[in-house]
């Protein structure tokens, strides 16, 4: 557990990337798309838009393709970030390579899998199952969280994933999401702290309330998929991050920004990913 000193009667400043599919190739393109230009240009416009904020949270997929040059690459085009970067893998990241890279890196990236920052508590959970698409929290995943929120009561908590543990509204995409939500959803239910769930993979925006719990996804930083569609559907929307003001009372403000444009190069006739 990692404590941040801050002045903890001021909303903490949170941005969240997602989704960023980095190839170590040049050539790389995902559905036509290249995905380290969209995500530069779209942390061009958090940078513009939110300054620096108190940290980031890079919530999986940072590489499409696996490899050491591609999580380089992303740790190149982030070595400019003024402010710590919180990474979890998700499900076309291979985790092992993925640490080692940014170990060695200068970039800010951190590896706490929990932290504290004026009255909130961070909690990231690793839902990663190598070479499978869908999700799911191990046993010691779901102890570190029952421990990591009853170890700070008096902290509000937001919690951290990639897969999706609500449906998002469309059966291909929630085939392949937290298998085993319910045991994720009942160790949050035991907790009152709880105020705000964070993930990505569903390449689209989503805010509900649970419970007096926000639950949030975050479009890509490339390519988004079309909301409620039951078949693998690309949407022509431009990427975005989403940003987050958590404050002192426990209330989470956030929101989606996106870029001016839709990806160059976007292919909407692509079958998968």
């Amino acid at each position: 557990m990692t404590k941040r000193a801050n002045n903890s009667s001021r909303p903490l400043q949170v941005v969240q990337f997602t989704d960023t599919h980095f190839f170590g190739s040049p050539q790389g393109r995902l559905m036509g798309v290249d995905t380290s230009f969209t995500f530069a240009e779209v942390k061009r416009l958090a940078q513009s838009q939110r300054g620096t904020p108190d940290f980031y949270l890079l919530t999986g997929d940072i590489s499409q393709d696996e490899t050491e040059s591609s999580y380089r690459k992303f740790s190149q085009s982030i070595r400019d970030l003024q402010a710590p970067a919180y990474v979890l893998p998700g499900n076309h990241d291979a985790r092992a390579v993925m640490r080692q890279v940014f170990s060695e890196s200068d970039a800010p990236i951190r590896d706490d899998l929990s932290f504290v920052s004026g009255a909130w508590q961070i909690i990231l959970l690793d839902t990663l199952v190598e070479r499978q698409v869908g999700g799911h929290l191990s046993e010691t995943e779901l102890e570190r969280l029952e421990v990591a929120l009853s170890a700070y009561p008096e902290h509000h908590a937001l919690v951290c994933l990639h897969h999706h543990p609500l449906p998002a509204g469309a059966s291909w995409i929630d085939g392949i999401g937290l298998d085993n939500a319910a045991d994720f959803t009942d160790t949050l239910d035991r907790h009152t702290n709880v105020k705000g769930v964070l993930w990505g993979h569903i390449h689209q925006q989503f805010d509900l309330e649970r419970r007096g719990v926000k639950y949030m996804a975050t479009p890509s930083t490339c390519v988004q998929f079309k909301p409620r569609s039951e078949s693998f559907a690309v949407d022509a929307v431009p990427p975005g991050y989403r940003w987050l003001e958590l404050c002192a009372d426990g209330h989470v403000l956030s929101g989606v920004e996106r870029a001016s444009r839709v990806a160059t190069g976007l292919d909407l006739s692509s079958a998968g990913y």
